[in-house]
């Protein structure tokens, strides 16, 4: 009984551990494929697009400005707005290309059935 009062007490195995920082470890999981993983593919996309950028594509700007590529550089980019009219962005000032398909009738706002 006396050699027992005197043992060293027991350390948590390594499975104590890992279960101990199990929840951690789940929520770093969580976060990485719910937050950071989607918004890493939307950056690639994003920068795919103002890398693509060309002489006469149509875009929108994040002001909501829609015009026409006349001149692009590294960082900056003229629009043509109206036939006498032209502006200039930066070129991570364009939110998106504007894909106009003539003669198939439909406009790029939202559609309205009745």
């Amino acid at each position: 009984m006396h050699l027992l009062a005197d043992a060293p007490p027991a350390t948590p195995g390594m499975g104590a551990a890992l279960l101990q920082y199990s929840p951690l470890i789940l929520m770093f999981a969580v976060l990485y494929f719910l937050l950071i993983r989607p918004n890493q593919k939307r950056a690639k996309v994003r920068n795919q697009m103002l890398g693509n950028l060309k002489k006469g594509d149509k875009v929108v700007t994040i002001g909501g400005m829609h015009g026409t590529i006349m001149e692009i550089t590294d960082d900056m980019v003229v629009l043509r707005v109206n036939d006498a009219t032209k502006m200039t962005f930066d070129r991570s000032a364009i939110s998106s290309v504007r894909s106009d398909q003539s003669g198939s009738g439909s406009s790029d706002g939202p559609q309205i059935k009745q």
